[in-house]
């Protein structure tokens, strides 16, 4: 299929289906035109990106992980020995930033408390 298509399978922009090609995370093949064609797979492949980037993953990291994650029924399953320590890590990088914008909101939840009461809308 062409990239038309994709984006009408996807839900995906033209220019993220770029992106993900960039980033080594999609391989369609081309056309001596020089036109993307994609496969059924590649409809997967988007979707397992999006999952992964909605996860709080960057680019580079789901580009490791892709090759080594399955779909089972509706979840991602690993199937590298070793990708489960690395998506703990990932797990603990997004923990504490969680927990540094948790920090960010109560210091301007002081703020915001220590100001005139000014009536919001």
């Amino acid at each position: 299929m062409r990239i038309g298509e994709m984006v009408h399978r996807t839900g995906v922009s033209e220019r993220l289906l770029r992106y993900y090609e960039e980033q080594g995370l999609l391989a369609p093949t081309r056309l001596a035109s020089g036109y993307r064609v994609y496969g059924d797979a590649d409809v997967d492949t988007v979707r397992r990106i999006r999952i992964l980037l909605a996860a709080g993953l960057p680019t580079a990291t789901i580009a490791q992980v892709l090759p080594c994650i399955r779909d089972d029924g509706p979840t991602l399953a690993p199937v590298c020995p070793d990708l489960v320590a690395q998506l703990r890590r990932e797990r603990e990088r997004i923990t504490h930033a969680i927990e540094n914008l948790q920090a960010s909101q109560g210091l301007l939840d002081t703020v915001i408390a220590a100001g005139p009461a000014v009536s919001e809308g």
